[in-house]
């Protein structure tokens, strides 16, 4: 949606779920995803996120013209973020390849770094910064411990896994091309069980 002459730029490749809301000055960077029930809302300031980031199911990224110290608090996000469902991202800035796990609030001025995870339903005070190689938790959040190699790795495959399932390509499709397909789908189905799988026909259960 576009307000006050400005409207979202989204590159080509992203996935942005039909029932997802992105609102004036927001900008996604290729092979992103937002998901469904998601809303970004660049109204009163911008909204940057890189490449490769999912913004999961229901969650909320907004933005501040200014807080009580006049700071201008836009949001950056960076590129390969994984950002869990139900999350709030409030004028702050999460670096690459970070993870910020279901329920988590991040508030203004907050700072994660990269290669770094909050926990699910944590709350990040404002003006909190987060250093690399560490996992916070907790509300008010606070430091757990440092991560493992392995869970380091996992931030990394999560955004790509994300991207991997993306719906872009479905949802580039125009209504009659989709009907099209399903009536194609429903005339072949249980004549190859090789062709069922790659069209995902699901075949009615035996008696």
């Amino acid at each position: 949606m576009n307000l006050f002459v400005k409207a979202p730029s989204v590159a080509k490749n992203t996935f942005v779920a039909p029932n997802a809301s992105l609102t004036r000055e927001v900008y996604v960077g290729p092979s992103s995803s937002i998901w469904y029930g998601s809303v970004v809302r660049g109204d009163v300031n911008s909204v940057s996120i890189g490449a490769g980031t999912n913004i999961q199911d229901n969650s909320l990224v907004h933005v501040a013209k200014s807080n009580i110290t006049g700071k201008v608090l836009p949001i950056h996000i960076g590129d390969n973020v994984t950002v869990g469902h139900s999350a709030v991202l409030h004028s702050c800035t999460v670096e690459d390849e970070a993870f910020i796990g279901m329920g988590a609030t991040l508030l203004d001025g907050v700072v994660v770094e990269k290669h770094l995870m909050v926990a699910a339903g944590a709350l990040v005070r404002q003006n909190t910064r987060i250093p690399s190689g560490e996992i916070w938790g907790g509300n008010p959040a606070n430091f757990l411990r440092n991560l493992t190699d392995d869970e380091i790795a996992f931030i990394s495959q999560s955004a790509t896994n994300y991207a991997n399932l993306a719906h872009a390509a479905e949802n580039a499709k125009d209504f009659d091309k989709a009907e099209l397909e399903k009536v194609v789908q429903k005339k072949f189905a249980g004549q190859d069980g090789e062709y069922d799988i790659k069209s995902g026909v699901i075949g009615e259960a035996s008696p």
